[in-house]
């Protein structure tokens, strides 16, 4: 097993009520971004950080942002999105958070409203980083 993560966030964790739907729709958007699930099994499903699973009492009702490459790949997102049951809650275009800002955001079965975002031009120093855990105990 290996994870790639980012600088801040270890996982984002969301409680649904319908596992198979949020699957459907997370799938769809996703691949938007060009992304895919990378772990599933009975009652979950996981991307990279994000962590979805059946709640026992409790959805979660989180505002969650993706990475897109792009306007064009913001605008695949939230075609995607719609298409596989969201709600559209701002359609793709630049927004006042700094100049380059360019999002879309779609409310999602379980009302968590997820966004797409490019902040303009840009470099990485890195794609992502792998850890590789050891089995060791800490």
């Amino acid at each position: 097993m290996e994870f790639h993560v980012g600088r801040l966030i270890d996982h984002v964790h969301l409680r649904v009520a319908d596992v198979e739907r949020s699957k459907s729709f997370y799938r769809a958007a996703l691949a938007a971004l060009g992304r895919e699930i990378t772990h599933e099994g009975e009652g979950f499903f996981a991307s990279d950080e994000l962590f979805v699973d059946k709640a026992d009492d409790y959805v979660t009702r989180v505002h969650l942002a993706f990475q897109a490459d792009g306007p064009e790949m913001v605008a695949r997102f939230h075609q995607a999105a719609l298409a596989a049951g969201g709600t559209d809650n701002g359609a793709p275009g630049e927004r006042p958070y700094h100049p380059g800002y360019y999002a879309c955001f779609v409310i999602d079965p379980d009302g968590n409203n997820i966004e797409a975002v490019w902040h303009g031009p840009s470099t990485r120093s890195a794609d992502s980083v792998v850890v590789t855990p050891t089995g060791g105990q800490v």
